[in-house]
């Protein structure tokens, strides 16, 4: 039977999701769990590919099992899985869904902070910036759901059947004193490195390094820029992932360190 299973992970230590050889992925040591409790080889297929030091705090893949079990699995599992990597729930699914294919909408957070704050090590990437043009940037911002093919934002573009992506909203927040900077986008896909180029982009023109109508111009000409900075990778989130007959809300809340969108500490610009 199929299953889906919903999970987070915080991505620092990690190089990447994908199972590769010589390197701790999140894949494998959840591949290595499984195998563990079920005493046989088990392959899962995750919903996406995030890279190396990026988090997910609502993700899922899909497991066939053939084995029934007469014990509390999320408990077992999580008593395997390192403190880094958390499963909420598992869900018997029908017939074949797939945890990839399937999805209709996925929604990342980025986040940034201007000053040093080891409390946000890890969880917030660290740019040592002054007075950036915020206004600029929310004119970028809102922006991106008005264009749908996003191939000069892409690191890898020719090895996509075609780089549409059909941003449903684009969002930029920030704290009272302008000193953290949450960037929100979701959309039915994204491209190799996608947000963290865009975001990249966004500090250009933060710091009026790039102009709004110069990005605007990648979007219109989908030529790339003749140089790319992606962010860093530790402020991203997958956070959201959506499908036709599956949408739970995210079980990780930011807390006070990172809060949701409904906290009071964010304000939109």
């Amino acid at each position: 039977m199929r299953y889906f299973v919903h999970i987070s992970y915080h991505g620092l230590n990690y190089g990447g999701w994908q199972k590769q050889p010589g390197v701790l992925n999140v894949q494998g040591v959840l591949e290595k769990a499984f195998t563990q409790v079920f005493k046989t080889p088990v392959a899962i297929n995750g919903c996406g590919r995030t890279d190396a030091q990026v988090h997910a705090s609502q993700f899922y893949f899909h497991v066939d099992l053939e084995q029934q079990w007469d014990f509390d699995l999320v408990f077992r599992l999580n008593k395997i899985l390192p403190p880094s990597i958390a499963v909420y729930d598992v869900i018997p699914m029908e017939g074949l869904p797939h945890a990839r294919f399937d999805a209709v909408q996925r929604a990342y957070d980025y986040f940034l902070h201007t000053y040093k704050n080891p409390f946000l090590n890890g969880l917030s990437s660290y740019y040592l910036l002054d007075n950036l043009n915020l206004d600029n940037m929310k004119k970028a911002v809102a922006l991106l759901p008005k264009y749908n093919d996003y191939r000069a934002f892409c690191t890898s573009p020719d090895k996509y059947e075609h780089t549409l992506c059909y941003v449903k909203s684009a969002n930029l927040l920030i704290d009272d004193n302008a000193e953290r900077i949450r960037f929100q986008i979701s959309s039915n896909r994204f491209l190799g490195k996608m947000i963290r180029i865009l975001m990249g982009q966004l500090l250009k023109i933060g710091t009026n390094e790039l102009s709004v109508d110069e990005f605007e111009g990648h979007l219109i000409s989908k030529v790339t820029p003749a140089l790319i900075t992606p962010a860093h990778p530790q402020g991203l989130y997958l956070s959201k992932v959506v499908y036709p007959y599956l949408n739970l809300p995210p079980r990780f809340s930011f807390s006070s360190i990172l809060p949701n969108q409904e906290d009071q500490l964010w304000k939109p610009l």
